[in-house]
């Protein structure tokens, strides 16, 4: 279900430049929408090209995302992608894709940017709690060729 529900709110997002499916509008997202990007990313062992909508902040010039998958035990799979191919693209609302390099925060940036998540989306404190696995904090910096 909830793989369906993503693949309809990139179709959304897409059709509509993020106008749609921009804003997570869930659990605490409910009465305080939170943004919504587009990742894509790189299977690292079939080579396949995915899209998954993530919630994230803005950090300056810097998209953060949280790797929570609800609270489940293990790290999504966009995460392992990511560290197997780091330069990628984000679609954000209104603008044009934007070619990116992911890294996890270190711990002292996920100290600071952890509390920033949680405020932004307080579900991620749920989330925590439901799992044993520090959830990673992965930066998203805009490349040099991302024009």
């Amino acid at each position: 279900m909830i793989k369906i529900m993503a693949r309809v709110q990139v179709t959304l997002f897409k059709l509509t430049g993020g106008h749609v499916g921009g804003s997570w509008r869930v659990g605490a997202g409910f009465r305080k929408p939170v943004p919504t990007l587009l990742l894509e990313h790189r299977g690292r062992k079939s080579g396949r090209l995915f899209t998954t909508p993530l919630l994230y902040l803005e950090d300056g010039h810097v998209l953060v995302v949280a790797a929570s998958q609800g609270g489940l035990p293990n790290n999504p799979q966009w995460y392992h992608n990511l560290a197997a191919h780091p330069d990628t693209r984000v679609h954000l609302k209104g603008r044009r894709p934007l070619a990116v390099h992911a890294r996890e925060a270190t711990s002292e940036e996920r100290a600071v940017l952890w509390p920033r998540l949680v405020e932004l989306y307080a579900d991620f404190a749920k989330y925590a709690a439901w799992t044993e696995r520090e959830i990673p904090v992965v930066l998203l910096t805009p490349r040099p060729d991302s024009s």
